[in-house]
């Protein structure tokens, strides 16, 4: 079994790609209250330390979450 330095709890949501983003966020929320999900345009500069209370929300000019939201 791999290591995981995160808490118990969902990790990952494959099921939002495509979903408006602004509702992925609380979905996410919803899901797992121990994290914090950003929305973020695509492309946009983010720090690159892993963090297992975030989430980035990817999402395209309409607002559509583009890949799969994760810890880290």
């Amino acid at each position: 079994m791999a290591y995981d330095p995160c808490p118990p709890g969902k990790k990952a949501w494959p099921e939002l790609v495509g979903a408006d983003g602004e509702a992925a966020a609380a979905a996410i929320e919803r899901e797992n209250p121990a994290v914090k999900a950003i929305v973020l345009p695509d492309g946009t500069p983010v720090t690159k330390d892993f963090r297992c209370n975030r989430v980035w929300v990817w999402v395209d000019p309409n607002g559509v979450v583009l890949r799969e939201p994760r810890v880290g």
